[in-house]
């Protein structure tokens, strides 16, 4: 099987899931929209999903995503930044990136507001679902997601456009995805009734995509089940 056969089957596997998922939930096929993580994947895996009709590429790494996104300038892609950010990088992550969805402190703000320049930059707040003081994934206590939001409108260049949060990690006691995500959507049934345009959930990857989609996921950011197994990093 050539690369770009593996990658069209999984991108429609991926789909297909995401449509069970939907119908599972009551909700429109094309409620939810698929960013596809090309971290550690070559430029040619982003061309074969653009020629697939993906719109929307995930990046964790500045220095990668921002070689990726100046190679595949061309495709007119919608890069999503998803990883954890550096203050002092944030500005440079503005430039090329269309969306930021790992915004979880007032201190980026600034730098992100700078750095995107003239353009409009959409902004996901990442929301912690760990238990206090567990600290295993990045994220703004709900509790806090106020006084950041109103720093991300008060921003010249910047566009509040939702929430982001991750699953987290196994442990004794934890919450499973399924009750991460419910919580997710009690958090921001609170946040869209203080910021009504900023609809986007951005949650569930490839391991739990359908409990994202269960609990109102708009966004789902999927690697390995489309590109399959991440190559080593170099």
């Amino acid at each position: 099987m050539s690369r770009a056969e593996q990658v069209a089957a999984g991108l429609a596997a991926v789909r297909r899931r995401i449509a069970d998922a939907c119908e599972a939930a009551g909700r429109p096929a094309d409620d939810v929209s698929l960013v596809v993580v090309t971290k550690f994947f070559p430029a040619s895996d982003v061309r074969l999903l653009a020629d697939l009709g993906v719109t929307d590429v995930g990046e964790n790494r500045h220095q990668e995503a921002a070689e990726k996104a100046a190679e595949c300038a061309d495709l007119g892609l919608r890069w999503h930044f998803i990883g954890a950010l550096q203050s002092n990088k944030a500005a440079a992550v503005a430039a090329y990136a269309d969306v930021v969805e790992s915004v979880d402190r007032a201190k980026l703000v600034g730098p992100l507001d700078r750095g995107a320049g003239e353009r409009v930059l959409d902004v996901l707040l990442q929301v912690s679902l760990d238990a206090p003081g567990s600290g295993n994934r990045a994220g703004a206590d709900p509790a806090t997601l106020g006084d950041l939001a109103d720093a991300v409108v008060s921003a010249e260049h910047l566009r509040l456009r939702g929430l982001m949060a991750v699953a987290p990690l196994p442990s004794p006691g934890g919450l499973t995805p399924d009750e991460a995500f419910a919580r997710l959507a009690e958090v921001r049934e609170a946040f869209v009734a203080a910021h009504p345009s900023a609809t986007v959930l951005s949650a569930g990857m490839s391991g739990d995509l359908e409990h994202a989609i269960a609990h109102g996921a708009t966004h789902v950011r999927v690697g390995s089940a489309v590109l399959g197994p991440r190559p080593a990093v170099k």
